[in-house]
């Protein structure tokens, strides 16, 4: 399956991802810019932090309340939008093949 990777700069990687994998790791294993993944996809850093595109966030789905993943993101480094998560908590699936997120600027 595809991801798609909008960057700040404009650039966009597309990249390819397992099922059962999730969103950071084809970040990493692709050296996608601006996604670290520094605590290895435990949700407990948001070096993964992507901002889901509107076409996607309803099938993605948003930080559930009163997560670890909320949590989390109220630390970003970037803006945090409604359609903001964790790359390492969305687990990707043939549902999603073709997921667009975009790289907050600053990240």
């Amino acid at each position: 399956m595809q991801i798609i990777f909008n960057l700040a700069d404009g650039e966009i990687i597309t990249t390819k991802a397992e099922e059962g994998s999730n969103v950071m790791r084809a970040a990493v294993d692709n050296d996608v810019e601006g996604i670290y993944g520094d605590c290895g996809g435990q949700a407990a850093c948001a070096t993964c932090h992507v901002y889901v595109h509107p076409d996607w966030i309803d099938k993605v789905g948003r930080a559930e309340e009163g997560s670890v993943e909320e949590s989390m993101l109220e630390g970003a480094p970037a803006d945090v939008e409604e359609n903001s998560r964790l790359a390492c908590q969305i687990e990707c699936n043939a549902s999603l093949d073709g997921l667009v997120v975009i790289v907050p600027e600053g990240q």
